[in-house]
């Protein structure tokens, strides 16, 4: 695949800098897109935000009022349009998409069936596909309604699992390549550990494949011989997510090979500002090109 960029002197020397990261949960996608953006001329374009507010917002607006609704002052104050409810959602604060996402099981313990868990999960599917292919009309958004001359496209976690990185044709990484050039941070050794124990102490939804979700849940029912209402949300939360963490690796890593370069967590860490993200950059692609 063509790089949009395909050596250290051509992107050190655009005049317009394109880039898309994407990798684990806590290797600084968001804090390098930060940094960036603090320099005055980066914009940040969070897939995760943009799926919250433009593609999920109404369903995580209805699915608030929905608990509202259940106490009968509020839904006076509802039916009589008095009242109105809505997401605080922001770039660092993404709850109010993970709370409608939620997980399945117990009903009593805030859990999901799973047909209802099913269908929220495809709702997010698509809302992460059209906000990744979203990232070519922001680009020019940013340049000609705000005067943006640099851009970074901030993934979601799950973006490896709306794609197929063996298919040249994918959709949504042609896309991204085409108009941006896609960079994976590299977890460091005991990330996925550390990211488990994380997990466990604070587990959170997330999105998964559709097979891979049918096949972890009906193999923990299988497991455990509970009943669909007897399932502990948190237990098998857990329990999908030291599978899906393994899984999403060699994903991410054959994005990068066949649609982009890579760079470490800690190359990412040291970065103090956009000229050394820039430099961080550079270095990537003559690390690349040596390799071709």
């Amino acid at each position: 695949m063509k790089l949009l960029y395909d050596s250290p002197a051509a992107f050190r020397e655009a005049p317009e800098k394109r880039i898309a990261v994407f990798g684990m949960s806590g290797l600084g996608k968001t804090v390098l897109s930060n940094k960036l953006r603090a320099q005055g001329d980066w914009f940040h374009y969070s897939v995760d935000y943009r799926i919250g507010t433009a593609y999920m917002g109404e369903h995580i607006t209805d699915n608030l009022k929905r608990q509202a609704m259940q106490v009968p002052f509020l839904a006076e104050l509802f039916r009589s349009d008095s009242i109105y409810i809505g997401s605080n959602i922001t770039f660092d604060n993404l709850a109010p998409l993970s709370t409608f996402l939620g997980k399945p099981g117990d009903a009593s313990n805030d859990g999901l069936p799973f047909a209802e868990y099913k269908r929220r999960q495809a709702l997010h599917r698509r809302a992460e596909v059209n906000a990744l292919l979203d990232t070519a009309p922001f680009i020019h958004r940013a340049q000609t309604l705000y005067g943006y001359p640099n851009f970074i496209c901030d993934t979601g976690g799950s973006i490896c699992e709306v794609v197929d990185p063996t298919d040249p044709d994918d959709e949504v990484l042609s896309a991204l390549a085409a108009q941006t050039l896609t960079i994976w941070i590299e977890s460091p050794e005991g990330h996925e550990a550390e990211l488990i124990r994380r997990f466990k102490s604070n587990p959170k939804p997330i999105y998964y494949q559709p097979e891979m979700l049918d096949a972890l849940w009906q193999g923990y029912l299988d497991d455990t011989g509970q009943s669909e209402a007897q399932v502990d949300p948190d237990a098998f939360a857990v329990h999908a997510f030291t599978k899906v963490i393994h899984h999403r690796a060699p994903i991410y890593e054959a994005m990068a090979r066949n649609w982009g370069v890579s760079v470490t967590a800690a190359d990412v860490e040291s970065v103090r500002d956009a000229a050394d993200a820039e430099e961080m950059i550079a270095t990537a692609l003559g690390t690349a090109a040596a390799k071709a």
